[in-house]
């Protein structure tokens, strides 16, 4: 029983590690939106099932044909269809006239590397650009011969810019008596009011379908990590759903009948999101469309039909949020129009309950204190303090494992082979002592939650990206860019993937050596085998570590070293002996390996 329950801790702690950088290995940064082009028939969705109706086609776009015009540029796509603008202190883009689609979506305050300069982070993109992504709202009608918007349908607008406080009207005449109206309005940060209108002239009722639609061109590229969920999702009649872009191949679809909640697309940390009233019942439909080239993937709903009477205007109302994935922002508009459960737009995860408290606090210290980094330590110290009587009776039990470490090498050499014999005597000289051989595990197993939660944290959270630290650390969501293979930044290169796993940063060095010097405060097993592991571990974690975020390590770092200065003021209280000195000439050895009655009571006067 030498100690077995803190190998197993260990053992455990460290296959987890292992496993998931096996199983999913961190990629560096993905494109948030598609690499290839597709067609660009339109996804329009038609009346319910039953209706006999569809929605109108769509003639293919400027530059999206395969095998005809080449791809435009993002400007030049944009300028192939007249607009109204938009600029806010969060976004900036425009909403395309033709087919009434909100289709170029930019961040203001994001970028795509921590370069200043670098290009705006795209959220939605026009048919004609490399990777088109857009939604759309209409009406369908169970009626083929009623002419409803679609794709080419050009509106007319009451305005040229967007603001908010400052909606626009689009306006659309059928010729058939119907006058269909958009109104469109943007807040502050990234949700877009849309109000569907129908005004009836005719002399006979009709009734229509409102919808809504999210597109996306090509297969995305995403990181592909299990820890968190990129791609189609949306909370359903309470419930979150998540799904792979792989889950439609081959035709496959998801159709849904809700009462409220939202579903869209994700990725890392921007997303686009349809949320119906939240009180109406709707039909949701994902699917993926083409392959190869021309794939696509859709998520829409339609609504219940809504009858309009001769000489009435009918109304309905949906929104659309195109943007980042800022926890404060999506908690406030969950709260301020009801909408079922917004807050898991965010991969929380499994430990959500954990992850989001500490996420938090960790934003609550950066206000107070300007630095994520910062806030890192602080929260490690917290952390510490929180858990600061459970670890002292740990470093307690293990002082009084080391000052016994003397009798528990007379009773190896005395019975040497005798293994079940030695376990017997060694659990005696434990009684006696009152000495747990197993808590030495707990702050391990202690500071492995807090790990995983931060690890989420600093992985998920948009807050965290690009966040620097002080020194080289200009990204704590990333790894410690100056390691071994780049000479530590003097010959930067594209490191090749399979030797990622050799590219070792400072910080996890670091790590590395504050993991030692804890590892000899620690007693020693008496087996020499689990004593080679011990001693292999802080070189196994250092490797392990290594292309995980920069921030985690610094916590990790940090964490051993309160670690050591707590240990080592205990065992300093207790008389037990640093690292490898020998033990005290207060604690004599006893005559016997089973008679340690002295040296028992002298440590447990200490204690």
């Amino acid at each position: 029983m030498d100690q077995k329950n803190f190998i197993v801790a260990i053992v455990l702690s460290v296959l987890i590690i292992v496993g998931w950088q096996v199983a999913f290995p961190p990629s560096k940064q993905a494109t948030q939106n598609g690499q290839q082009q597709a067609s660009t028939q339109s996804g329009a969705p038609a009346a319910p099932a039953g209706q006999n109706g569809t929605a109108p086609g769509a003639a293919p776009g400027p530059g999206n044909v395969p095998g005809q015009q080449p791809v435009v540029s993002r400007s030049e796509a944009v300028a192939l269809t007249p607009r109204v603008t938009f600029s806010t202190p969060e976004l900036t883009g425009s909403i395309s006239l033709k087919g009434a689609r909100i289709d170029d979506v930019q961040l203001v305050k994001y970028r795509e590397t921590i370069d200043p300069k670098s290009p705006p982070v795209p959220v939605l993109s026009p048919v004609g650009s490399k990777s088109p992504y857009y939604a759309e709202f209409g009406w369908s009608s169970s009626d083929a011969a009623i002419k409803v918007p679609g794709a080419d349908t050009v509106w007319a607008s009451d305005a040229q810019n967007v603001a908010p406080g400052k909606p626009v009207k689009l306006t659309w005449d059928n010729g058939q008596g119907l006058v269909f109206g958009l109104t469109i309005a943007i807040d502050e940060f990234f949700m877009f009011d849309v109000k569907q209108s129908v005004e009836n002239k005719t002399d006979k009722p009709v009734t229509l379908f409102p919808w809504s639609l999210i597109v996306r061109y090509g297969e995305p590229t995403y990181e592909g990590m299990y820890i968190l969920h990129e791609g189609p999702y949306g909370v359903f009649n309470g419930t979150l759903k998540e799904f792979s872009y792989s889950d439609f191949k081959g035709g496959k679809q998801q159709k849904i009948a809700t009462t409220g909640g939202w579903v869209g697309i994700t990725d890392k940390y921007w997303m686009s999101v349809l949320v119906p009233d939240q009180k109406s019942k709707v039909d949701v439909s994902i699917k993926q469309t083409g392959a190869g080239a021309d794939v696509k993937y859709q998520v829409d709903y339609v609504g219940s039909g809504v009858a309009v009477a001769p000489g009435a205007t009918t109304t309905t109302e949906a929104r659309l949020f195109a943007g980042a994935k800022i926890v404060r922002v999506i908690s406030d508009y969950e709260s301020k129009y009801g909408i079922e459960k917004f807050d898991l737009t965010i991969d929380w995860g499994w430990f959500w309950f954990f992850t989001k408290p500490l996420f938090w606090l960790l934003e609550w210290l950066y206000v107070h204190l300007g630095n994520f980094g910062l806030s890192i330590l602080v929260l490690t110290v917290i952390v510490k303090a929180v858990f600061f009587p459970l670890a002292n009776k740990s470093y307690a039990a293990m002082s009084k494992m080391k000052r016994l470490q003397p009798e528990m090498e007379k009773l190896k050499e005395r019975y040497g082979e005798d293994r079940q014999r030695m376990n017997q005597e060694l659990m005696q000289l434990y009684r006696r002592e009152k000495v747990n051989p197993a808590a030495g595990c707990l702050p391990i197993l202690v500071q492995i939650p807090v790990f995983f939660a931060l690890y989420k944290v600093l992985y998920t959270t948009i807050e965290m990206r690009h966040q620097p630290f002080y020194g080289w650390i200009k990204d704590l969501s990333a790894p410690d860019p100056l390691t071994i293979l780049t000479g530590f930044g003097l010959f930067p290169w594209d490191v090749p993937t399979f030797l990622h796993f050799f590219n070792i940063g400072i910080w996890p060095m670091i790590m590395g050596v504050t993991m030692y010097l804890q590892q000899k405060l620690n007693p020693q097993p008496t087996d020499p085998v689990q004593a080679r592991v011990f001693q292999f571990l802080p070189i196994l974690f250092t490797f392990m570590l290594a292309p995980f975020a920069a921030g985690l390590v610094i916590y990790w770092a940090w964490s051993n070293t309160l670690s050591i200065a707590q240990q080592y003021m205990i065992m300093r209280r207790h008389g037990a002996p640093i690292g490898n000195k020998a033990a005290p000439a207060a604690l004599p050895a006893a005559p016997a390996p089973t008679d340690n009655k002295k040296g028992g009571k002298g440590s447990g006067k200490k204690s």
